[in-house]
């Protein structure tokens, strides 16, 4: 299971974005895009229970897919509330996902932050000597977390400028795109990439918890009096 106050802490200041142009919205009429939701759809479980948003969840890997699909059917304040989609293609992030008429107001992205498989083995062994299990310990990938959700050709900063690209496709679609981004080395050329396809606001939010450091991007399309406009959703169709 993911650690929760981290992601908890990621819905609520994605939360406080939408609030800058009026008050935290509330209630299924508020439909927010989880990108990669992952076998626990952890965010909208979370999203769900503190605002009442409706959500969709992607995931490219099918496992995953499945098991998000049962939780959300196990779990009666999810059923109708959450759809989970397959995304066919490794190199979309809302192609194939994204329906025709529909709109966001947020998005949410972990994203795999490896360039390697490789590299994300090493990533568990560090996480592994410092809970002193020792050097010999040979635990799951990333305690158990699957190879979508931990590495991609080029790591977060190639997946993140994909999905900077994509969204200046579909510009009124969400109101704002957000992502996680673990590594602050990557913010100059995030922010390039930002400029280049002509963001009109970019925020990015400090976050902490314990000795874990990451940072929110997000960025829109729109001015506020844009947004207020939009800020009645279409929401998510149903497949």
């Amino acid at each position: 299971m993911p650690p929760i106050p981290g992601r908890a802490d990621y819905i609520h200041h994605a939360a406080d974005l939408l609030a800058e142009d009026d008050a935290i919205p509330r209630g299924p009429s508020v439909a927010v895009l989880d990108i990669g939701t992952g076998a626990n759809c952890i965010y909208p479980l979370i999203g769900r229970h503190e605002y009442g948003w409706r959500f969709v969840g992607s995931e490219l890997d099918p496992t995953a897919l499945t098991n998000a699909r049962q939780i959300v059917a196990a779990n009666p304040t999810l059923v109708g509330l959450v759809d989970c989609r397959r995304q066919a293609s490794a190199n979309a992030i809302f192609r194939g996902i994204v329906g025709a008429g529909e709109r966001f107001a947020l998005t949410l992205c972990n994203p795999p932050f490896h360039a390697s498989a490789q590299e994300a083995a090493e990533g568990t062994r560090r996480k592994v000597r410092n809970l002193g299990a020792g050097s010999d310990a040979r635990p799951p990938l990333n305690f158990g977390g699957r190879n979508t959700e931990l590495w991609c050709p080029g790591g977060e900063a190639a997946f993140i400028g994909r999905m900077i690209a994509e969204s200046a496709t579909l510009p009124d679609t969400c109101l704002w795109f957000t992502t996680l981004v673990s590594k602050a080395a990557n913010l100059p050329a995030l922010r390039w990439a930002l400029a280049s396809v002509r963001a009109v606001e970019v925020r990015i939010v400090p976050m902490g918890q314990g000795q874990k450091q990451s940072r929110l991007l997000a960025w829109s399309f729109l001015d506020s009096a844009a947004r207020r406009r939009l800020s009645t959703f279409s929401g998510p169709t149903n497949r």
